[in-house]
């Protein structure tokens, strides 16, 4: 591959996600030390990431990076593994916003956060975050670190749910069955939350809020 050619497609992956040309750069060393220099990389990779070692939903993010709803297409389903292109379209979730960005801009990266999030929860992609979606994130969250046991973590799960239903839906009778959380619940449940610029992910050694390749001093 020429040198050209390398601009060219660093180019045209940079009009794609957003990116900066040195970003990519940097981004493509990150992938080709995952890969082992080779063109692919599977949920084997990124499994053996020390970080990755403790995480309670270390694999929702796992398998976020091979989630075909992830890559800005009308697509479901999984990828058995993604080249770097596809590896830098999950990426760019987790860009920040910059000083140029447009309020207008700004709502959309906020909406592609959020639809990333869904994505992560809804794992039947069926659209909706079922209460036992919902229960099993929750009790991995709680039940792992070691604060309380299985059937405490579950309760706060059920308790939880039942909550967003009462706000989403204020006049469900008793017997009426809350089928889940949908992507418009799941944007007016977050509506407060500022996170444009706090979505980062460092477990590759890559701190998105500079997009540099490198353990974070931080």
């Amino acid at each position: 591959m020429g040198a050209s050619q390398t601009h060219s497609e660093y180019q045209y992956l940079a009009d794609k996600t957003g990116f900066s040309l040195e970003q990519i750069k940097n981004l493509h060393k990150r992938f080709q030390q995952l890969s082992g220099n080779e063109d692919t990389i599977s949920k084997e990779n990124l499994d053996s990431i020390p970080a990755l070692a403790n995480n309670p939903i270390r694999k929702q993010i796992i398998d976020a990076f091979f989630d075909k709803r992830n890559q800005h297409q009308e697509e479901v389903g999984s990828f058995e593994e993604i080249g770097f292109e596809q590896f830098l379209m999950v990426m760019s979730h987790f860009r920040p916003p910059t000083l140029k960005t447009t309020e207008e801009e700004k709502e959309a990266l906020r909406k592609e956060k959020l639809r990333f999030l869904f994505n992560m929860h809804d794992t039947d992609n069926d659209g909706v975050i079922t209460l036992e979606e919902y229960r099993k994130v929750v009790e991995e969250l709680l039940s792992k670190s070691g604060a309380i046991g299985q059937e405490a973590a579950k309760a706060i799960a059920d308790a939880a749910m039942l909550e967003v239903a009462s706000t989403n839906v204020p006049h469900m009778a008793p017997d009426d069955f809350y089928e889940g959380i949908t992507f418009e619940h799941f944007e007016q449940i977050l509506k407060g939350l500022e996170m444009e610029s706090r979505m980062h992910i460092r477990f590759l050694d890559v701190d998105t809020t500079t997009m540099r390749c490198g353990k974070s001093t931080s």
